[in-house]
């Protein structure tokens, strides 16, 4: 008898489904901050959907997350912002306004999105 090669015969799928959770919190700045300076918010000092105050910032899931600000509406750019998760006294978004150009003035809205996602695998494996 010839010798032969056995090997298993092994299949395997993965499936992953990624569900964001998208939440979103908003200011009216009550004073204006000038250019060279930087716009503090307090996490207590938001408001989220329902109009209800906000007492802790989220998480940002490590790897799985991004935030988005807005100021007037207008999106901004990611480096002068930085996000801090928590309650009030330690959760805040610090935004950083440009020198040179434009302050921002009282009454402007400011709207911080956070995504989060959750990603969960599942893996069939068929021999």
């Amino acid at each position: 008898m010839a010798l032969n090669l056995y090997k298993i015969n092994v299949a395997a799928t993965t499936t992953t489904e990624v569900t964001p959770t998208v939440t979103r919190f908003f200011n009216l700045t009550t004073a204006p901050t000038a250019a060279g300076a930087t716009l503090t918010i307090d996490a207590a000092d938001f408001f989220d959907d329902t109009g209800a105050a906000v007492v802790t910032l989220p998480t940002l899931a490590t790897n799985n997350s991004y935030i988005n600000v807005f100021i007037n509406g207008i999106l901004q750019q990611n480096g002068n912002s930085t996000y801090t998760p928590g309650a009030t006294g330690v959760g805040s978004l610090a935004f950083a306004v440009p020198a040179g150009g434009e302050g921002i003035i009282t009454d402007t809205a400011v709207v911080v999105e956070v995504v989060n996602y959750a990603p969960a695998s599942t893996t069939t494996v068929t021999t």
